[in-house]
């Protein structure tokens, strides 16, 4: 089963592909981030993010996506420009035809750690080990995509419980 993780931004979109065996050991097949430059128009933006999620399912082949949910905001600008990041990655899913899933950032956590307010650090070492990486993905927009994917796995079994 493949499963792949976004982390959902306009200026950087974080994705990471896992994929576990039949003994439920998991590894990275493919991780890195959709970047735009500042001061690109919001449709431009969001093209390079459908065409670039497209690419990375077409090359990767996930069974299922999941995308971190919109959880809190402080800046409603920022939460906006996230729910178009998530719009778009959904419907680069869903033209796929790959079921999606969607998990809290607090859900995302406790999963990987038991407690729902975990630091980033403890996060990013969680899926360093949980995959047997050398090192902590970078930047956090990867690592936090990869705990998405690491999240659904364990919510499911595997991924064979949808």
């Amino acid at each position: 089963m493949k499963v792949l993780g976004i982390d959902p931004g306009t200026g950087i979109l974080g994705f990471g592909v896992v994929e576990v065996d039949a003994k439920r050991k998991m590894r990275m097949v493919a991780a890195g981030v959709i970047t735009s430059p500042a001061h690109t128009p919001l449709a431009v933006r969001l093209e390079d993010i459908f065409d670039g999620l497209t690419g990375i399912i077409l090359e990767t082949h996930p069974e299922q996506v999941v995308i971190e949910k919109l959880f809190f905001a402080q800046n409603i600008t920022t939460a906006m420009a996230v729910s178009h990041a998530r719009g778009v990655a959904m419907l680069a899913a869903k033209k796929q035809n790959l079921p999606i899933f969607e998990y809290t950032p607090l859900q995302i956590k406790q999963s990987l750690t038991g407690y729902g307010r975990a630091e980033k650090k403890q996060m990013q070492e969680l899926v360093r080990m949980q995959l047997g990486l050398t090192k902590v993905p970078k930047p956090d927009d990867v690592a936090d995509a990869l705990a998405a994917a690491i999240t659904h796995i364990l919510m499911t079994r595997g991924g064979r419980n949808k």
